[in-house]
């Protein structure tokens, strides 16, 4: 990280150090605000679930239309999240952030009061376009910041709250239309979203100092994303990380219908399938904390696809010869979850040193690999008709395009970062 200059503020120069030293601002405090952050976009989506019936009910709307609202959403978040990172790179991290975090919470707002489904979805397109950004500039933030293991650590932590949504958010979602109605999950959102700008407002520094800085422009961008992408390493690492988030994603997507006709769970009982997931990921991101700097990170992401896989085997095993059952038909997600978050720091930070000086677009390149393959299996989830069987088929085939992408990630050479291969 390089010095700040004059004037950049007193926070900022707590975080403007040389690379390889710690910041003046406790990591954990640091990692607890991003992960915050980074929140905003899976509980955008996986919160409203539980309530689709009501929606649909209420503005007697179809299907389709209640597709779009989710189909918008992950469009405007994939779509938005190539354009964060560059942004952060040339106006700085703190002032992306917080316009953002304002734009969420009007557009959550506008959603609870929305009276109709055209315009529930043109607020929640609003979301999708703001939501991405803590993902995105928060793992920027965290390698302006940190090196090696510190920056492996930090990443697992924020990856651990980042991941805990998919499991929770839904959980909160059935007890909040059960007792409420769907408007107020809305509601939280937009008391959420205020919270975290009046948080960013006080405590987030700005890390990226001005002469770091580089020129926004179309053209300059473009010319970017072709670098970045045209990066073969980075390609590979970006689908790694993709595929594997999709294999849980895809249970994420098939929830009601799972559970519901599956499982034969209602709403309120959602916990009895995210428990395991819950568990899994903080234990597995936990491990990734612990063990970054003792073992080598590639070691690391080894074993955290090998256990994935393995979960993955056990799974479809379960279902060929029995029919699905709690904890049978759950306990391999938690195993998976863990293998995951094992896995997930090392590869996010290998992604964004192929490009020390685009850290910012590098990270908006990630997150849009990540959206796009949710956004599919979402599309795709109806299809699978919450069968634990298919559930599970499916998933292991992303588990293995997502090792495979790695494999052929380590029989690379070493180009210099940033070169396209």
């Amino acid at each position: 990280m390089r010095n700040s200059e004059p004037g950049e503020g007193h926070s900022e120069r707590a975080f403007a150090v040389p690379a390889g030293v710690q910041p003046a601002v406790n990591r954990r405090s640091l990692a607890v605000m991003l992960g915050g952050l980074s929140l905003l976009g899976p509980l955008s989506i996986d919160a409203y679930l539980p309530a689709f019936a009501d929606i649909q009910r209420d503005f007697q709307a179809s299907t389709a239309d209640l597709q779009l609202t989710l189909t918008g959403y992950l469009l405007a978040f994939a779509c938005m999240s190539l354009m964060h990172g560059p942004l952060s790179d040339a106006f700085g991290r703190r002032r992306v952030i917080l316009t953002a975090l304002l734009a969420f919470a009007l557009a959550a707002l506008g959603c609870a009061l929305s009276p109709s489904v055209g315009w529930l979805t043109f607020f929640r397109v609003v979301q999708g376009m703001s939501a991405g950004v803590g993902t995105v500039v928060g793992r920027a933030i965290i390698r302006d910041c940190f090196e090696g293991a510190a920056a492996t650590r930090l990443l697992a932590l924020v990856s651990m709250i980042f991941s805990l949504s998919p499991a929770l958010a839904p959980v909160f979602g059935g007890w909040v239309v059960t007792l409420f109605t769907w408007r107020a999950i809305f509601l939280t959102l937009f008391a959420y979203a205020v919270a975290m700008l009046a948080l960013c407002l006080r405590s987030l520094p700005e890390t990226l100092p001005r002469h770091a800085r580089r020129p926004f422009g179309l053209g300059i961008m473009a010319q970017h994303y072709v670098t970045v992408f045209g990066n073969r390493r980075f390609r590979l690492v970006a689908l790694a990380i993709a595929f594997g988030f999709a294999g849980l994603f895809v249970y994420v997507a098939s929830v009601p219908v799972f559970l519901g006709r599956e499982l034969g769970l209602p709403p309120t009982d959602y916990a009895m399938m995210f428990a395991p997931i819950v568990a899994g990921i903080v234990l597995g991101s936990l491990a990734a904390e612990r063990l970054a700097g003792r073992v080598a990170a590639g070691r690391l992401i080894l074993a955290g696809f090998s256990i994935q896989l393995l979960s993955g085997i056990v799974n479809v095993a379960f279902h060929a010869v029995h029919a699905a059952t709690v904890p049978g038909s759950v306990l391999p997600l938690g195993f998976y979850a863990f293998g995951m978050s094992l896995a997930t720091p090392g590869l996010l930070l290998i992604g964004l040193d192929q490009f020390p000086q685009m850290r910012g677009l590098a990270a908006s390149c990630q997150a849009f690999a990540m959206v796009l393959l949710a956004g599919l299996v979402t599309q795709l989830a109806p299809a699978f008709g919450g069968r634990a069987l298919t559930l599970g088929l499916v998933q292991g085939v992303l588990c293995i395009a997502a090792f495979a992408a790695w494999l052929v990630t380590t029989r690379l050479t070493d180009p210099s970062p940033g070169d396209p291969e």
